[in-house]
């Protein structure tokens, strides 16, 4: 049995389609296609059928890249126990961040880690909710935000790692009237102009909730992902927006406000493909993650 069958037959179960596993994997289409087919020779039975104008897994295909999935494992937790042996754990950590939480937490993990034998590589992205447990797929930790203390949608099967509660304050210049106020309601808030974020963006449960309370629609301006930018815009106005309370830029020209009368959190979270999280140096870097964020938010469960 040829181990790199199972490999490329977990790749299809996780990526979906042909041409994803070939761009992840660095081949082309073709070939990929071509090494199902010895695949399905080897093993004496169909492991794909035609599925609109792809391919979906068999039953068979389908156990058989359970079956890959348990071999990364093995190999990781082999990895991780002579990493052990050895005395200490090395090797590459890719880390996938939301930007604001990367801006604090991963500055401290690589200072803490620069002397040992890791190294970190880091990138962030800025994607809806949903869209952050496919990330696994192509590195060893995703942090990622959920509006509930639930894991984000999707994660099920992945480690999961809570790391932080972070309140949603609204940002407001400082100069604006209300914020001489220590603590904000719907009410007050909902005549403003406020800086939104892309609907379906997690922040975005807080103007709908202001919506809810004060039962009518907010006046949205200007709808932007990066809080720098949101900050940025309601310097020196009248308009409002929503910032995390620990992970925001707060400029000098900026104050942050609670707001009562409507939940406004976000949920931080480290998540991982099992057989990754396996690797010794893979769990340092989330040990790394959970005494910054434990330093961040120190009240967080």
């Amino acid at each position: 049995m040829d181990h790199r069958h199972l490999e490329l037959l977990r790749e299809l179960a996780e990526r979906g389609t042909v041409t994803a596993v070939a761009q992840a994997t660095h081949r082309t289409p073709s070939a990929v296609s071509q090494q199902l087919r010895t695949a399905q020779r080897e093993f004496g039975v169909a492991l794909v059928e035609p599925e609109g104008r792809g391919l979906r897994l068999t039953e068979a295909g389908q156990l058989l890249a359970a079956g890959g999935r348990e071999l990364a494992r093995v190999a990781a937790r082999i990895q991780a126990d002579w990493d052990a042996f050895r005395g200490s754990p090395s090797g590459r950590v890719t880390v996938a961040a939301l930007p604001s939480a990367a801006t604090v937490l991963l500055p401290g993990v690589l200072r803490e880690l620069s002397e040992s034998a890791i190294e970190v590589e880091c990138v962030d992205v800025d994607v809806a909710e949903t869209e952050y447990a496919a990330l696994v797929r192509d590195h060893d930790v995703v942090i990622a935000h959920s509006l509930t203390p639930r894991a984000p949608a999707g994660t099920d099967g992945l480690v999961t790692l809570p790391l932080a509660r972070e309140p949603l304050d609204l940002a407001l210049d400082v100069d604006h009237p209300l914020a001489a106020h220590p603590e904000l309601t719907p009410e007050q808030v909902g005549d403003q102009e406020w800086i939104g974020v892309p609907v379906g963006f997690p922040f975005d449960t807080v103007r709908l909730g202001v919506e809810a309370a004060i039962r009518r629609p907010l006046h949205v301006v200007q709808r932007v992902r990066d809080n720098r930018l949101a900050e940025a815009l309601i310097v020196g106005t009248s308009r409002v927006a929503v910032l995390p309370r620990f992970t925001s830029p707060q400029g000098s020209g900026v104050v942050l406000r609670p707001l009562v009368g409507v939940d406004a959190a976000r949920f931080i979270f480290a998540i991982g493909r099992p057989d990754r999280v396996e690797r010794l140096a893979v769990r340092t870097v989330l040990d790394a993650l959970r005494r910054q964020a434990t330093r961040l938010a120190p009240d967080s469960p």
